[in-house]
């Protein structure tokens, strides 16, 4: 559990933190138990992943898709996944069926081999088998954990808090690298490589470099690999390192994760309420595939970022404040128990308020600063406006500004860089040029306010920052109401979050849940779950 500061600069009542996160632990235990009693397509395909298979046929379906869906079918008078993949595919190698995964893939694709479920010694066999086979791919996360640290270490860190986060995604791979390495020349210290929109509901991850995306870049391994080569490049240059973020959600959300930690990207969006609310992805599914994606993404050393700032793109931001340290403190709970510390979560808050709401920039203070007082050793990741970005350019610069400076008063760990044309078009290089200018002069000039910011324990920002806490325990209290095991799930199909109703039984990949059997075997989930 997170400490709290030695002195709160909001006053806020220890038995009241104390209270809140309680509540949390109370409401998201049964999501944990639920995640921990199923499976999903995407989990039993990552954890093929981490054993070494890629690549896809000729009509570029991935070769973990082929196999899991023939593994599925074959045994679908078993219970299809209720046993997992890994003693069924393990077992076929042990019979001889196919040299390696590659082979045994490509059989399972045209049909010509047969899946069964082993007991006895059988199934010990092939769970050895299988438990080697993944164990090399978790050791692959470890051994680029330590080559980051060691670059770090090597090259230089970046200079100063919070780290400036500017997203390039122009849908080429090949004109990503240079327009992130230019950014990063002129003052980002991370990094993100937005995905092609729509990319969150294909229930398979692409294969190879790609040149085309709609308002972003497919995320696939071979687009990881290059772009961190292009990094480490710039980081040599530079002096310092510089971090890589991409998008692990949606549907492939495991498996996103375990490609990140093999191509050592640095941090990963990660957040099951945002496919779930903002991509009807259903709930189940996407509480299953965040646990085992969190547990990767613990073991690579990856810092997530959370997605709380999207309920206030279509909640208004004042009134459903208090959802968002809601969500954060939900997530927190969710990230302690799948194996993240606190310095890896990038807790989601922005900066939405209409600026026609008086007192705007206190109310923004006061909520930025209590996701910091909450959550004081995470480097959470503080959104600069958009939903009343208008079109004027030169009002907007006005309201980044205000935007950068907010995160100096409150100490956030992760800034991302606003654009003056957010509600006009995709942002030029000289946009970005110029919303870096103005982080950098706000930074240069204000950058350790936070040091001598103290509002007034009576006075409004303070005030304003203990009602928000105070709303989000009588929340979660509703949540966990008289224990109902479905609290969570029912204020998700209620549009607690971001007034979107999403309910449990409902929504895109349902159909690739499955619950466990007694058998079930998932070497990974084994091996991720042991101390390293």
């Amino acid at each position: 559990m997170a400490a709290q500061t030695p002195t709160s600069r909001l006053a806020l009542p220890p038995e009241l933190v104390t209270r809140a996160r309680e509540l949390a632990a109370q409401a998201g235990a049964p999501i944990v138990d639920l995640a921990r009693r199923h499976t999903t397509v995407s989990v039993e395909r990552a954890t093929l992943r981490l054993a070494g298979l890629g690549g896809a046929d000729a009509d570029g379906i991935p070769w973990v898709n082929r196999l899991v869906d023939t593994v599925r079918a074959d045994l679908d008078a078993d219970g299809g996944l209720a046993h997992g993949v890994s003693l069924p595919v393990w077992d076929a190698l042990l019979r001889g069926e196919a040299d390696d995964l590659a082979g045994l893939a490509e059989k399972a694709g045209a049909g010509s081999v047969r899946f069964r479920l082993p007991t006895g010694d059988d199934a010990d066999r092939a769970g050895q088998a299988a438990r080697q086979a993944v164990g090399h791919g978790i050791r692959r996360l470890d051994e680029r954990r330590a080559e980051r640290e060691q670059l770090v270490t090597e090259i230089g860190d970046a200079p100063r808090k919070p780290w400036i986060y500017l997203i390039v995604a122009t849908g080429d791979i090949h004109e990503d690298i240079p327009q992130a390495q230019a950014a990063a020349r002129e003052g980002a210290d991370v990094i993100a490589v937005i995905r092609s929109t729509g990319q969150s509901l294909l229930d398979y991850v692409p294969e190879g470099a790609t040149r085309e995306g709609f308002a972003g870049t497919y995320a696939t391994q071979e687009n990881f690999r290059l772009m961190r080569a292009a990094l480490d490049e710039t980081s040599r240059e530079l002096g310092r390192y510089v971090r890589l973020t991409n998008y692990a959600s949606g549907l492939c959300m495991p498996e996103i994760a375990a490609l990140a930690g093999l191509e050592r990207l640095d941090m990963m969006l990660n957040d099951s309420m945002y496919g779930i609310l903002f991509r009807d992805i259903n709930p189940i599914r996407t509480f299953v595939d965040q646990r085992f994606s969190r547990q990767v993404h613990a073991r690579a050393g990856i810092i997530i970022n959370t997605g709380e700032d999207n309920y206030l793109t279509t909640a208004d931001a004042v009134e459903a404040a208090h959802t968002v340290t809601t969500s954060q403190l939900l997530n927190e709970y969710f990230a302690h128990e799948a194996g993240l510390e606190d310095w890896q979560l990038g807790l989601g808050h922005a900066f939405e308020i209409d600026p026609a709401v008086p007192d705007s920039f206190r109310l923004e203070l006061a909520h930025a600063l209590l996701a910091r007082e909450l959550f004081p050793d995470a480097p959470l990741k503080w959104m600069p406006p958009t939903r009343h970005m208008t079109g004027d350019i030169f009002g907007g610069y006005l309201l980044d500004g205000f935007f950068n400076l907010a995160g100096a008063l409150t100490g956030q760990g992760i800034l991302l860089v606003g654009m003056m044309t957010e509600a006009v078009v995709t942002p030029w290089l000289s946009d970005r040029d110029l919303a870096l200018r103005n982080v950098r002069y706000v930074m240069e000039s204000a950058g350790r306010l936070h040091e001598d910011f103290h509002p007034a324990p009576d006075g409004f920002i303070a005030s304003r920052g203990r009602e928000v806490l105070g709303e989000s325990v009588r929340l979660l209290e509703r949540i966990v109401g008289d224990g109902h095991e479905r609290g969570l799930l029912d204020a998700i199909g209620d549009g607690t979050f971001g007034l979107m109703k999403r309910p449990a039984d409902r929504g895109r990949g349902l159909d690739g849940v499955c619950a466990k059997s007694e058998t079930y075997l998932n070497p990974a989930t084994d091996i991720l779950q042991e101390a390293p």
